[in-house]
């Protein structure tokens, strides 16, 4: 990283910018070019492993690239702002963002409602009945996270 006074390694103050964002991009492997997808997601941390989780329909390009290569690359940001230097005539933006890469895998039928539930807690603070049927036509994906960096620029200076 180019701007090291920018760079976040601290566990869960990476963990902290992750719970504020509302969307996760993943790419994956599809050749000549990446394949990028924004996606709703789900953040579950087990002794100390952070884990994403995602939904999807039972196919598509993104099912058909992961179980070629499960491996991705994900970047998530939030907090953005303007910032005005009025005296020297220019702006930047503020922002937290956190990328990383991960392993994707697919969770079996007895662990999708569970899976499921962990990805509507990010977006609802308290857990709700929602409509189980829709789960049989549902594919639910966890993925493992390997490495993640976050970066932050909110200073005006």
């Amino acid at each position: 990283m180019r701007r090291k006074d920018r760079e976040i390694t601290d566990f869960n103050e990476i963990i902290e910018i992750i719970k504020k964002c509302d969307v996760c991009r993943i790419a994956m492997n599809d050749g000549d070019f990446p394949y990028m997808v924004p996606l709703n997601f789900g953040l579950d941390i087990q002794d100390g492993q952070a884990y994403l989780y995602f939904h999807a329909a039972l196919e598509g390009k993104k099912l058909d690239l992961l179980k070629k290569d499960n491996r991705v690359t994900f970047e998530m940001d939030c907090g953005h702002n303007f910032i005005l230097y009025e005296e020297r005539m220019s702006c930047t933006m503020g922002y937290e963002s956190v990328i990383g890469h991960g392993t994707v895998e697919f969770l079996p039928e007895e662990e999708k409602l569970d899976g499921l539930k962990i990805l509507m807690r990010h977006y609802h603070a308290e857990d709700f009945k929602f409509n189980t049927k829709p789960v049989k036509v549902t594919t639910v994906m966890r993925m493992t996270i390997l490495d993640m960096t976050g970066k932050r620029r909110n200073n005006i200076h």
